[in-house]
Order: structure tokens, then sequence, then C-alpha cells
């Protein structure tokens, strides 16, 4: 379903901010909030999601990425998964290997055997981790370094075990507080010198170790609920953004970013924004 990558094309995702080329979605065709399993979807469970404006949200966010330039590849939804949506969750790229998490809710245990089928299936390898429970939300790549959230979703074993899978990189663990379910909602960063926070998730020391890297823009209280945090850069300064995060959508034109403002407010009901509903596999 949707496009192929082909056995001699490159895994290749060193950062956060190169020009995406190519990234797996998953349209919203059957979600909802079946059980709540994070913060946001307690405030939406009795209203839950409106499938045919998520999936009108989804398509405009597809389109705005082919336009430009992205080639998407999409996996095909399943009624067992109502949170497939989230893509960035099941797997992860680092470098040029791609590896599929392991997924720590029983109700998105099975997602990452529709991405293992289609890598299968084109091709293409990939590292499955099932030891620990990790999952891609949690995982944020810049160069060499990689943060890692300790999360429910993510634990210090699996941590510990991707480091010495990949020696090469170094491995920031990252504490935060997890009722903010993944270091995406919280964290993201924009650019080598630019990365955006939500500092009341973490203490002062993990904010000063991040601000010691990165000039940090904030976001308020009341854009992080609304996912704020968890934009999708594209390349060339170019981000895709909520509307209603005006502050934050501010605060990134004027440190130079050209904001993409899509609707996404029927999705963001389930607790993930633009990041949350993309795994790049390929960037330059």
């Amino acid at each position: 379903m949707g496009d192929t990558i082909t056995k001699h094309d490159q895994i290749n995702c060193k950062n956060e901010y190169g020009t995406l080329k190519k990234v797996v979605l998953c349209e919203p065709q059957y979600m909802e909030i079946r059980e709540v399993i994070n913060n946001v979807q307690k405030q939406y469970k009795h209203e839950n999601i409106d499938q045919e404006l998520a999936i009108a949200q989804h398509r405009n966010f597809e389109q705005t990425l082919r336009s430009a330039g992205v080639e998407v590849i999409k996996l095909k939804p399943s009624k067992d998964h109502p949170e497939q949506v989230f893509t960035r969750d099941i797997g992860f790229t680092l470098g040029n290997r791609l590896f599929i998490s392991e997924m720590a809710n029983p109700i998105r245990q099975g997602e990452e055997e529709v991405l293992a089928h289609w890598m299968h299936k084109h091709n293409i390898a990939y590292k499955k981790l099932s030891t620990h429970s990790i999952e891609g939300g949690d995982v944020i790549v810049d160069g060499q370094r990689v943060f890692i959230g300790i999360s429910h979703r993510t634990c210090k074993s699996a941590i510990q075990s991707l480091q010495k899978e990949l020696p090469e990189f170094k491995i920031l663990p990252i504490q935060f507080n997890p009722k903010y379910l993944h270091l995406d909602c919280v964290f993201n960063i924009l650019s080598s010198e630019e990365a955006l926070i939500y500092p009341d998730a973490f203490d002062l020391k993990t904010v000063e170790f991040l601000a010691s890297m990165y000039n940090l823009i904030e976001v308020s209280e009341s854009e992080q609920f609304t996912m704020g945090t968890n934009v999708l850069s594209i390349g060339q300064k170019r981000v895709l953004s909520l509307p209603m995060n005006r502050d934050v959508n501010y605060q990134m034109r004027q440190h130079g970013y050209e904001v993409l403002e899509v609707d996404f407010s029927e999705i963001i009901k389930s607790g993930g924004s633009f990041r949350c509903c993309s795994m790049p596999i390929v960037r330059l």
C-alpha cells in the first residue's frame, strides 16, 4: 500500500531536522479512545474521536508532506490497533539502522508486527527490540547524540541494551515526568542550535543540561497540552505545527523558521501530533 522502498535504497536519519525524504504514516481509519492510556485522552474519553474528521486532517497532513517532496509510505490500518496512527512509536531510525520497538501497552502490541511485515516484504533490514519496552516517541537523535526518555513506555534496561547495540552513538537517558507520555511531548530538537521544551516536565538539572547544548524555546502549559512541542521538521527550517499553538509558532518564526500550519485538532485528542504520526526513514 502506498509508495515502496527498494532494497537498494538507504535507511538514513542522523537528526530530527534534515530534509525529510521518506516517511511512514498510517491513516486513522479505526482511531478511537478505546481505553484511556494517557492524560490527554482522559479529557476526551466521553467525546472520543470523529474518525471522518481525523482522516480528513491526516490526509491534509499527508498532502502537505507530498507537496514538500516527501515520499509517503502508508501502512495498512487495522481494526485491532486504534492507536496505529502514531507510527513514530513503533520504530525509529538511527543513522543507517532501523529499529522496531517493543511496545509497552497491550493495546498497542501488534502494531510493530505490521511494520515488520512491510519491512520484510520490501527486503529492508531492521533490528527488532524485544527484550525490554522502548518506543520511538522517547528517542530523539542529533548526530552522535541520542536522547532517550525514561518513561512508562521506555525502561532503563532498554536504553542500556541500545547503548551496547550502538557503541558509535552517545546515548543520553533523560528523566522527565512520565505523565507526559513520551519525551517528544515535552522536548523536540529543531536544529543543531535550537530545541523546544516544556520545562515543567523536567527537574532543573535536566533543563540546565539541555540548555548547555541548545537554545531552548519554551512552550507554555496550555500549548504543551495541545502538543506544541510535538512539531515535525521537514528540513530547511520548515516545521509543521498546529494553528492553535500561536505562541510557539510565533517564537519559531522569530527564530527564522517557516511554520506550515496544519489543523490536526482531532488527532491530538488521542495524545500525539505531527511527530508522533510520522516515522522518518530517510532524511538528507
